[in-house]
């Protein structure tokens, strides 16, 4: 198993890094089969207003899964146990839907994909953007269906998950609703018509869309 340390404004000294691998392997140990790499990002940040300020990200590749936590504190070390016990249930999550879609090859989930077409996702609010991209991720987008992504959501720690759409093959993105359940998020064309499963049009809705909470 391949674990990587990255640190942002800190140091990564041989004491952290020695906890690091204790506590994060620990936690991976009866799940080594599956995991390919473990990345792990540790930072502390420098704006005082920003509290608590040490954050400790855990992201594991799995089998052509994605698998991630994050936790933060006041104290570096805390915020690692914190993320290795996180990320030890994440991966019991995953291996037992693994079982779970081995024991019962049909598998429906129901209610999932909310119909509305958002238009706009910040309302009347004013959008506040960043001085700078203070981070870039990368990623493989596989194209796969809503069922898949709602999976791969439940994972990732975020209420948020952007994928390529297997029947549509556009970019979608799945969130959670305020009020319960998921959504999901298409591209409109020029003419405000959907892509969708039977080649059929959607019509955008007037109602007010539920606004997705969008964490880094």
């Amino acid at each position: 198993m391949k674990l990587v340390i990255h640190g942002k404004n800190i140091e990564i000294t041989d004491a952290i890094r020695d906890y690091v691998h204790q506590k994060i392997e620990k936690a991976v140990n009866h799940f080594q089969n599956i995991t390919n790499e473990v990345d792990v990002h540790l930072s502390v940040a420098r704006n005082p207003r920003i509290n608590p300020k040490q954050s400790a990200e855990v992201t594991i590749y799995a089998n052509g899964s994605v698998i991630r936590a994050e936790e933060s504190s006041e104290n570096l070390y805390a915020s690692i146990d914190l993320v290795a016990d996180k990320i030890a249930r994440q991966l019991r999550k995953y291996k037992e839907r693994r079982h779970e879609k081995k024991t019962h090859a049909q598998t429906t989930i129901e209610g999932v994909v909310q119909q509305t077409v958002v238009k706009d996702l910040i309302g009347d609010r004013t959008p506040e953007l960043p001085e700078e991209v203070v981070r870039t991720k990368y990623f493989s987008m596989p194209p796969m269906s809503v069922a898949e992504a709602l999976e791969q959501l439940q994972l990732v720690d975020h209420d948020f998950y952007m994928f390529r759409n297997s029947e549509t093959n556009e970019i979608n993105v799945i969130y959670e609703r305020n009020h319960g359940g998921y959504g999901v998020i298409q591209p409109r064309n020029g003419n405000g018509h959907t892509n969708s499963k039977n080649g059929k049009t959607a019509h955008a809705h007037t109602s007010t869309p539920e606004q997705p909470h969008v964490h880094k």
